[in-house]
């Protein structure tokens, strides 16, 4: 197959180098220029494992180009749409600007019969819209919809062997030029067992934010336990493992923290919300805002069970913080609850110290007030308080003794549950986790 791929931001570069490696020919287009010229050295401007080894292979052999000139792809037959959708500034509706150029763009250099298809997570409505727009100048197009699913720190393996494929097209009773296409670019995935869905495109447009919006809901839900927990003494690890062998419930993402974030849950809840009320269906979605409340409440619990840990003000103590970006594997700070931790806690008196693996940068430049190195063991120099707030791998397997050459004081908030309690309380130390 020969095929474009519009936006080479996470999603973009990501779908492109990886349909460049299953054999297609690719040409990945985006209008900034400095991005292009990254991407072209083998390096993507951001952190995914495997992506920069996927890059040079693939350009390497022919599979794979990249460039700013739409006419690089004028010979494709599909054309992938995979440009963001932030939300819009001082509202939760998304902003469809990006997907909207796109769509024009590439609609305007497009050869006769070829098929746009939107992977970009969108408010249901915005295909249907766009075919009708499209169809006023360019009868002969086809516009589907693919939506993504992807996972950052595993998005290359989430793209080459995806747990399921959906293909929103006009009329899925129908034969569709579409849906053969998508299934030729797909085929080993098809051929190893992937389930396949050919639907209407509102109903593409809505599984990507209806499966946000149910992970969102799961993992705000264990947290408003863990603060049920808090008060009375339950262990929210102990309910989530008792509740988690309900096979109708799952243990998955039933981790109680301090919420989640990045650039995908926050805003598509939000967006979802809005766009229910735009359709006269808000009372249906009203359960999202309080998703949304108990989610971003989980950050100045954080900060609160920090400053009582340092004896009710947290001026003048140092914090050590272990973790800025959203998740571990990605350096995506984007709305990351660790990075907005260890600015609040800064904003009541704290000197705070951060560290993370692959974020320091995105974070600085995010707030570039907050102290950063790249050593672990600088950040907690001489910290009273150590806060594991992402929970990268050498976080996760921290002991008291790693810890204890180089901190202050002898006390660590837990932000994810991961470390050994038992062993930090033999101790000595002040161990606050999360509903525990």
């Amino acid at each position: 197959m020969t095929m474009s791929v519009v936006g080479c931001g996470y999603l973009g570069a990501v779908h492109a180098a990886s349909m460049a490696s299953l054999g297609h020919r690719v040409v990945g287009l985006d209008i900034d220029a400095n991005k292009i010229r990254s991407l072209e050295s083998g390096t993507a401007p951001f952190f995914e494992p495997g992506l920069p080894e996927l890059l040079l292979r693939d350009q390497e052999n022919g599979s794979l180009e990249f460039s700013t000139d739409f006419h690089a792809a004028a010979e494709a037959d599909l054309h992938f749409i995979c440009v963001g959708t932030p939300q819009r500034e001082g509202e939760h509706r998304a902003n469809l600007d990006y997907v909207d150029a796109a769509f024009a763009s590439i609609a305007s250099v497009a050869k006769e019969g070829a098929v746009l298809v939107g992977k970009s997570t969108v408010p249901v409505g915005t295909a249907e819209r766009l075919s009708r727009e499209v169809a006023a100048s360019r009868p002969d197009l086809t516009v589907a919809w693919n939506p993504e699913f992807l996972r950052e720190g595993h998005a290359v393996e989430d793209t080459l062997r995806p747990d399921r494929l959906v293909y929103g097209v006009a009329d899925p009773d129908a034969p569709s030029r579409a849906a053969e296409l998508l299934d030729a670019v797909y085929a080993s995935a098809i051929e190893a067992g992937t389930p396949r869905l050919v639907v209407n495109l509102p109903t593409a447009e809505l599984v990507k934010t209806a499966a946000n919006s149910f992970l969102a809901t799961k993992i705000s839900f264990v947290n408003a336990m863990a603060e049920m927990c808090e008060v009375s003494g339950a262990n929210v690890t102990q309910l989530a493992d008792a509740i988690g062998h309900d096979e109708r419930i799952g243990r998955k993402f039933l981790n109680a923290g301090i919420g989640f974030g990045g650039g995908c849950l926050p805003k598509d809840i939000r967006a979802f919300s809005a766009r229910a009320g735009e359709l006269g269906a808000e009372e249906a979605l009203t359960f999202l805002r309080e998703i949304d409340l108990i989610n971003m409440r989980r950050r100045s619990r954080a900060v609160e069970a920090m400053r009582q840990m340092a004896g009710g003000s947290l001026i003048g103590v140092t914090v050590g913080v272990l973790g800025t970006a959203f998740k571990p594997f990605s350096d995506d700070v984007r709305d990351s609850p660790a990075l907005s931790i260890a600015q609040q806690l800064q904003l009541q008196g704290a000197t705070v110290r951060v560290t993370d693996p692959e974020a320091v940068e995105n974070s600085r430049r995010r707030f570039p007030e907050l102290s950063y190195t790249d050593s672990m063991e600088a950040a907690v120099s001489d910290a009273d308080i150590v806060a594991v707030l992402t929970e990268w791998t050498e976080y996760r397997s921290l002991t008291p003794a790693d810890l204890e050459p180089h901190v202050r004081g002898r006390r660590v908030f837990d932000g994810r549950n991961v470390l050994d309690r038992e062993a930090f309380a033999s101790a000595g130390w002040t161990y606050q986790g999360v509903g525990r």
